[in-house]
């Protein structure tokens, strides 16, 4: 598979050259032809420093074009591209450089001084700068990370090959490296891509970021083959910022995370966000979304929501719900391509209604983890992937988020996931948002504690009072919470995950 051809030469062949491909916060408008010139260039100068095919190159950078430059130049050199968050430790950056073996590293950080620690990290690699590729897009001419007269003609990948690693998020607190391959990347083009249906003249937002996987598929994948126009957005997204984005770019189809969407329509309950009337389709995945959430998305963004489910290991979404058949509280269905099944503890298929561990098959899944034998074989099995997602499938087909693997809470002997208390939570007034995790007692059994964040102006006591009347009239016994405690906010990992483990780590060392 031609990567670039795929991409972005196809466009040019059609005759789109002219078509923007990116709005970058610094170049400005890009076109699919001044970005397929800025990746000849790229490849050129990896060509010119003598890399080897087949060298890992580590993308350390935020949303811009020139990071889109360095992963399609390396694809067209034949190297492999290992994107990476700048907002990472430089410890955790040190370690995924050594355990990807990078040969070549990209750097791309928002300040100058984080630049230049960055840089520092990898003075014995050969490295480039995002400020050397912009130059070359913005100028055109020969420099440090643009040699066009060096390039070759663009790699073709074999099917089976690995052409990109991306890191787990570590919402277990253990980031694996996954490989994928290029029939995965084609796979999920034809899979998730067919239920998206971009179209030239859609305009793309997405507040995940390109460093990982679901915002790579959000902002380079489904929109360069589509030949869409991708906003793009640098640093941290929050609800103001990506509230100012719709209101300014007036995108057309808006990826984000329930956590996002939640935040926008608060926004909009306290007046504080209008003028959104452009999008035709708002997409959702990177946690659960639930019900109330989903119902409430179309009718105040006036577009509908499609709820995904996917994976660092399945590249980007294989479970999702159809913009015309909204059905809220529902993962959806498999996508094209997609073989569907719960199972049970041993691996085998469990009835309908039944929950179990979800596995998918199809042809976007991983290749495995990079240096993880032991982790490929428990995940990769049975022909496919377990998702570490527990599920369960209606008579219609129509998949039934119920808990991560590692949430399920055992409360007297009874298996019980953290959403049922969660959504009791919920009708408590004054609740912004909420989570259950399990803890263990001074007899060494486990127990729940709910986690609640008030609505500004709600007073810490008179929220608490709240939860623990909505829990007792609406949940029995085993299954209410040991203690409600309230913070300001929920821990998150970088890519906006809630990051649960991190409360589960709070309330072990509280029983050290």
């Amino acid at each position: 598979m031609n990567l670039l051809e795929r991409l972005v030469g196809v466009h040019l062949d059609r005759g789109g050259g002219d078509r923007v491909s990116y709005l970058d916060p610094d170049l400005g408008e890009v076109t699919y032809a001044r970005l397929h010139t800025a990746a000849r260039g790229y490849a050129g100068a990896l060509r010119a420093a003598r890399l080897v095919p087949g060298t890992r190159g580590l993308v350390i950078a935020d949303d811009s074009v020139a990071t889109v430059v360095a992963v399609l130049g390396m694809w067209w050199h034949g190297c492999v591209p290992v994107p990476v968050s700048p907002a990472l430790s430089d410890e955790e950056i040190r370690f995924l450089a050594e355990d990807c073996g990078a040969g070549v590293v990209h750097v791309d950080a928002m300040s100058p001084a984080r630049q230049a620690s960055l840089e520092a990290l990898f003075d014995s690699l050969p490295r480039t700068s995002g400020g050397e590729v912009r130059e070359s897009v913005r100028t055109g001419r020969e420099g440090p990370a643009h040699r066009p007269e060096q390039a070759a003609a663009p790699a073709v990948w074999p099917d089976a090959d690995p052409v990109l690693v991306q890191y787990t998020s570590g919402s277990t607190g253990h980031p694996k490296g996954v490989l994928h391959s290029a029939a995965g990347i084609d796979g999920v083009l034809g899979g998730f891509g067919s239920v998206l249906a971009l179209r030239t003249d859609d305009v793309v937002l997405s507040t995940a970021k390109l460093s990982f996987g679901f915002g790579f598929g959000n902002s380079v994948l489904f929109p360069l083959a589509a030949g869409a126009r991708v906003t793009l957005l640098r640093g941290p997204v929050d609800a103001q910022i990506a509230a100012a984005a719709l209101r300014r770019y007036h995108p057309t189809v808006l990826f984000s995370v329930p956590r996002m969407y939640a935040a926008l329509l608060a926004m909009a309950d306290s007046g504080t966000i209008s003028g959104i009337g452009s999008l035709r389709l708002a997409v959702t995945a990177g946690e659960h979304c639930p019900a109330h959430l989903a119902e409430r998305v179309p009718a105040v963004l006036g577009a509908p929501l499609v709820n995904g489910l996917g994976a660092t290991e399945l590249l980007h979404i294989c479970v999702a719900t159809s913009a015309a058949r909204p059905l809220p509280g529902s993962t959806g269905q498999p996508v094209r391509g997609v073989t569907v099944t719960v199972r049970d503890e041993d691996g085998d298929p469990v009835p309908d209604g039944i929950e179990g561990r979800l596995h998918i098959a199809g042809p976007s899944v991983a290749l495995g983890y990079l240096n993880r034998p032991d982790a490929t074989a428990r995940t990769f099995a049975h022909r496919g992937a377990f998702t570490g997602d527990i599920v369960r499938r209606t008579e219609d087909g129509d998949i039934r988020y119920v808990c991560r693997a590692d949430d399920l809470l055992n409360l007297g002997g009874y298996k019980v996931a953290p959403s049922e208390i969660e959504n009791v939570i919920r009708t408590a007034p004054g609740v912004a948002e909420c989570t259950v995790v399990g803890a263990t007692d001074a007899d060494g059994l486990q127990q729940a504690v709910a986690y609640a964040v008030p609505v500004p102006g709600t007073p810490r006591d008179k929220l608490r009072r709240a939860v623990l009347v909505a829990v007792r009239t609406q949940l029995p016994p085993f299954k209410r919470p040991a203690r409600v405690e309230v913070l300001d906010a929920l821990p998150t990992t970088s890519t906006g995950k809630l990051a649960r483990f991190q409360l589960r780590d709070r309330e072990a060392a509280a029983r050290r």
